[in-house]
């Protein structure tokens, strides 16, 4: 029994290591991908969405911003949420 509690726990910790992140450039996106680590300046920003929740204090609202990002390489639309 101590020997699969063992195996469990080793087989939890493999799957909540963090991999260390590979950066991207933007001209190496390609459309439907995501998950990528990027560094890059935000040249614009235009809230496109803003509305409250219900009457609960603790929840926030909701806010949409398509922000014009880029680097050396390129320049993307980038859609930020909250």
């Amino acid at each position: 029994r101590q020997g699969q509690q063992q195996q469990q726990q080793q087989q939890q910790n493999k799957t909540t290591e963090k991999r260390k992140p590979v950066f991207v450039k933007v001209d190496q996106l390609k459309p439907g991908t995501k998950g990528h680590t990027l560094v890059a300046k935000v040249l614009s920003s235009n809230m496109v969405l803003q509305k409250g929740r219900a009457a609960s204090r603790n929840l926030r609202q909701t806010r949409i911003a398509e922000c014009l990002v880029g680097d050396e390489t390129g320049t993307v639309l980038f859609t930020a949420r909250n």
